[in-house]
């Protein structure tokens, strides 16, 4: 039995409900893109007159009204690498275990569901932890070591998520296959899952990289300090970061007018770290989309 086409009357409805929703839905993505813009053009504005390789390279001179941002660059680099070696290594190898070898049952399931709790959880309760835990407990002190531990810490349960979820999309196939030619589970694991979670796995460690770039609170308690010319000289030694540099700058400096232009600079290149992690993030989740490697 054939259907006749609707009338013209509820076509051209059908038709403008969908065009109504397309602009409805539109609406915020675009003042969501408008602000982003105006961001980017407010901060360049205003602060790249102040970059420069000077910029780049000096310590604060003159109670940080003049000068650059070079101890608060290799601060932040350093407790990002601290943070990397906990972080990583940890949090792969229990993805690894929750997706591989953890039994399905109701604690398996209670922990998973912590870990994706934990991520949520405020930057500062990790840093208040930082201080109980390495500073305190540990006898760390303020340092580089308790700042990176702690943001290491912050970082586990988004590295673990995102881990997790990458092993997890490789097919079952893949597993069984090895298993059937006499290889042991690890193995099959190594040859056969793990290369080609690789690209998912790497796209959440920069993501968190990024995130360490940009945070305050954990370091806040753990190790960063107001000001210093010298470099850090180890992994015990307090430090300058840019997020805490820019927060200074911005809010307790009793000249904020006078070096609102180095906020701005150093609001951008915080900003410049963190996009470029981001993209090189990007670039590798839509490499892993467009190869389909683990399509026969």
């Amino acid at each position: 039995m054939t259907t006749s086409p609707p009338p013209a009357r509820k076509l051209h409805r059908t038709r403008f409900a969908s065009s109504y929703r397309f602009w409805l839905l539109g609406i915020p993505l675009a003042l969501f893109i408008a602000f982003i813009v105006y961001m980017f053009a407010y901060l360049f504005r205003n602060g790249l007159g102040v970059i420069s390789w000077r910029f780049l390279t000096e310590p604060p001179l003159k109670g940080m009204t003049e000068g650059g941002i070079w101890p608060c660059i290799v601060g932040t680099i350093l407790v990002t690498f601290v943070s990397l070696i906990f972080s990583v290594p940890v949090g792969v190898c229990s993805a690894i275990y929750l997706s591989e070898y953890a039994p399905a049952n109701f604690l398996t399931r209670v922990i998973r569901s912590s870990i994706r709790s934990l991520a949520g959880v405020p930057s500062i309760v990790y840093g208040l932890f930082g201080v109980a835990l390495f500073v305190s407990a540990m006898k760390l002190g303020l340092s580089i070591l308790a700042s990176g531990l702690t943001l290491g810490l912050m970082n586990l349960p988004w590295i673990i998520a995102t881990a997790e979820e990458a092993i997890n999309a490789i097919p079952g196939s893949f597993r069984e296959g090895a298993l059937a030619l006499g290889t042991t589970k690890w193995e099959a694991i190594r040859h056969n899952v793990l290369p080609y979670a690789f690209p998912g796995i790497l796209t959440g460690i920069l993501l968190a990289v990024a995130r360490t770039m940009g945070e305050t609170a954990p370091i806040l308690f753990t190790g960063v300090t107001y000001y210093t010319k010298q470099l850090p000289s180890s992994l015990s030694s307090k430090f300058m970061a840019l997020p805490y540099h820019l927060f200074t700058l911005s809010t307790q400096h009793d000249q904020m007018m006078k070096v609102r232009p180095l906020a701005f600079g150093t609001a951008i290149v915080l900003l410049v770290f963190v996009l470029a992690f981001d993209g090189v993030a990007f670039a590798f989740r839509l490499r892993t989309s467009s190869s389909n490697k683990w399509q026969v």
